[in-house]
């Protein structure tokens, strides 16, 4: 098959792909057309439907189509227009083509993670991340194949694991250049902060929102799950696991941003501006990565808050 990072403006397209998410919407002419994103394992790309009435089958979302159009650019990023679209029975596809992975080794990851974290000696916080990420295999299992993300940044195999552990890095390297900072707690609540994701998002190849998710959100989860652990660890510092917890409900910076509180003490700024760092950089990456040569302006982005393009310095221009 044919990936969609392979694709460039003018090329025939045809293939199978994943439809990851199917709307039905009205142009300013009055007439109905699909709007879809498709997806493999390299990628997303927007596809529009204009004429649904010819050479179009019944579909819907998660299904995965074989489709026939033509690439064409538009405001700066790649769009397939699509003239036929046919539901594929499951013997036609292998769903490993279709799953969007981490480019890093997952058990690497993990074992790099690992290391990271023996820096913490502090009993009671030991005892806290052993019991996850030591002891519980199911739980380990699911931590490196999780994504980070609907659709945002990291919203992909493994994407949990790469974010965390991004994560980790850079509040190490805070807790290693500021006194101020209590490196230990820090780095507990960097290796857990996002921990709430793994029940807010269901797996592949939905990776939607559950109803635990939609009603609750992962940074409620996840300082309950804190919250219900330390109770069951004997003499857990009252104080430490008030702090602790403070970070994970902290970690997004701002209420409007989803954080039930803003950072009050040092730990929780220093965990919300690597959280935000990563989440960004992971951002401006997967759109550079999407736009390949591509040097023009590319849109504006809610997240990034900007209209962005690519520097000329970039591997891109190399």
């Amino acid at each position: 098959m044919k990936y969609i990072r392979d694709y460039r403006d003018g090329d025939f397209c045809k293939g199978i792909y994943l439809c990851r998410s199917k709307l039905m919407l009205t142009a300013k002419t009055g007439k109905s057309y699909y709007s879809l994103i498709l997806q493999d394992k390299t990628g997303t790309i927007d596809a529009k439907v204009f004429d649904i009435n010819s050479g179009i089958d019944e579909f819907d979302a998660l299904d995965y189509i074989d489709v026939t159009g033509q690439v064409s650019s538009f405001q700066g990023n790649l769009q397939w227009k699509l003239t036929r679209v046919r539901r594929c029975d499951a013997d036609e596809y292998n769903p490993d083509d279709y799953m969007m992975s981490s480019p890093y080794d997952r058990e690497e990851m993990y074992a790099e993670l690992m290391k990271l974290m023996s820096d913490v000696k502090n009993a009671f916080l030991r005892k806290l991340i052993d019991k996850y990420f030591v002891e519980d295999e199911k739980f380990i299992k699911r931590f490196k194949s999780h994504s980070a993300a609907k659709s945002v940044h990291h919203g992909f195999l493994g994407g949990l694991l790469q974010h965390t552990l991004a994560v980790v890095k850079m509040c190490k390297f805070m807790g290693d250049n500021y006194s101020v900072i209590d490196k230990e707690l820090l780095m507990t609540a960097a290796v857990f902060h996002d921990i709430g994701k793994m029940e807010e998002l269901a797996d592949f190849p939905s990776s939607d929102y559950t109803d635990e998710g939609q009603l609750l959100g992962h940074i409620f989860i996840g300082a309950e799950l804190i919250r219900n652990e330390v109770r069951n660890i004997p003499n857990f510092p009252p104080k430490m696991a008030a702090e602790l917890i403070h970070c994970i409900l902290a970690h997004h910076g701002e209420l409007e941003f989803g954080s039930p509180k803003k950072p009050a003490i040092v730990e929780a700024l220093a965990l919300h501006m690597a959280d935000n760092l990563d989440a960004k950089m992971e951002t401006f990456t997967e759109i550079f990565e999407a736009a390949g040569e591509n040097m023009e302006w590319l849109g504006f982005n809610r997240m990034l808050d900007s209209n962005i393009r690519q520097t000329y310095g970039s591997k891109y221009n190399k």
